[in-house]
């Protein structure tokens, strides 16, 4: 999986010179996992939501679900690296907005990628309901989230 898949021919300016071209699809963490308890139990959680939504026949499930994890993980892959920008204050502001952006191109490079492919296996109709029950279940996850810090205290 590259980071650069736009179908166009369209140049990017930027291409931040410590970004591999094949960002490692399942990181290891620190100590030796590669998903802690509670990204596996998200990722439990998001597909049986997804599921639910797209009530998919056997022979669609069948297509859908190993090009979906592969989804997730390019997805998972440039949000690591995004995130490692991010985490590194950069003397030149400039150049980490503009790594800022490059990784969102990336992430829509992706979602317009898999779409096609997606459409290859699944209706148009399917197609929408995906991508709005991914929206759908981050904001409700998000959600959650921000009651459980206001109960907190924070």
């Amino acid at each position: 999986m590259a980071i650069g898949y736009e179908g166009q021919a369209q140049v990017n300016r930027f291409v931040p010179a410590q970004t591999p071209t094949r960002p490692e699809l399942n990181p290891v963490r620190p100590n030796g996992n590669r998903k802690g308890a509670m990204g596996k139990k998200l990722e439990a959680a998001r597909n049986r939501y997804i599921s639910r939504q797209l009530d998919l026949t056997d022979d669609e499930a069948n297509k859908f679900w190993p090009l979906y994890n592969q989804y997730q993980q390019e997805l998972t892959a440039v949000r690591i690296l995004k995130r490692l920008n991010n985490s590194n204050s950069s003397a030149n502001g400039t150049e980490q907005i503009d790594k800022e952006i490059y990784y969102e191109s990336q992430l829509v490079g992706i979602r317009k990628r898999y779409r096609d492919s997606f459409s290859k296996i699944l209706p148009p109709e399917k197609v929408s309901i995906l991508y709005k029950s991914e929206q759908e279940f981050n904001d409700e996850l998000i959600k959650q989230l921000s009651e459980r810090s206001e109960r907190a205290g924070n």
